[in-house]
C-alpha cells in the first residue's frame, strides 16, 4: 500500500472516528436531558399525592381532635350536672374541688402538631428535589459541551407550592409580621 492512500484511508478513518464522538456524545446529552424531564415530571406529580396527603393527615386528624374536645365537654358537662343535682348551694362546690375529675387529653393536640410538623417538612423535602431537579436540567442546557447538543431545548416550568404571605414578602423583600396569633 503507498503512502497516499495509507494517509487518506487514515484520515477517513480519524473523520469517522471524529463524527462517531460527536454522535455519541449528543446521544449522550439528549439521553441525560429526557432523564431530567421525564424525573421532573414524575416528581411533580409525586408532590400533588404527597399534598394531598398533608392536607388530609392534617384535616382529618384536625376533626378528631375537635370530635374528642366536643365529647368531652359533652360528657363532663352531663356528668356534673348529673353529680350535683338536688344538693345544696355550697356542699357541690366542696365536693368538686376535692374530687378528682377527668381531664382533656393534650396528647391528641400533641400528635395534630407532630402530624403538621412532620408533613409539612415531608413536602418541603420533596419540593426541594424539583427545585433540584430543575437546577440539574439547567445546568445541563446551559454548560459546555452540553450547550452546544441541547442548549436550544426548552427549561423546564416546575410549579412550586407557596402562600400569598411567601409571594408577597418575596415582591416586597420585606417580612415584618412575626406576631404567631
Amino acid at each position: 500500500m503507498n503512502p497516499q492512500n495509507m494517509i487518506k484511508w487514515v484520515s477517513i478513518g480519524v473523520v469517522l472516528i471524529l463524527i462517531a464522538i460527536v454522535f455519541f456524545t449528543k446521544v449522550s446529552y439528549s439521553n441525560k436531558e429526557i432523564d431530567l424531564r421525564e424525573q421532573c415530571k414524575a416528581q411533580q406529580d409525586a408532590n400533588k399525592v404527597i399534598y394531598d396527603k398533608v392536607w388530609k393527615v392534617i384535616k382529618q386528624k384536625a376533626q378528631i381532635t375537635d370530635k374528642y374536645e366536643n365529647a368531652f365537654k359533652s360528657i363532663y358537662s352531663g356528668m356534673m350536672n348529673a353529680r350535683y343535682e338536688g344538693e345544696k348551694q355550697q356542699a357541690p362546690l366542696f365536693k368538686f374541688v376535692s374530687e378528682h375529675h377527668p381531664n382533656l387529653s393534650i396528647e391528641m393536640y400533641k400528635d395534630l402538631s407532630d402530624a403538621v410538623e412532620a408533613n409539612r417538612a415531608e413536602f418541603m423535602r420533596v419540593q426541594k428535589r424539583l427545585i433540584d431537579i430543575k437546577r440539574e436540567h439547567d445546568v445541563l442546557r446551559k454548560k459546555f459541551p452540553g450547550s452546544l447538543f441541547i442548549g436550544g431545548r426548552p427549561e423546564l416550568d416546575i410549579k412550586l407550592i407557596t402562600s400569598s404571605k411567601t409571594e408577597q414578602v418575596f415582591q416586597t423583600g420585606k417580612e415584618d409580621d412575626v406576631n404567631l396569633f
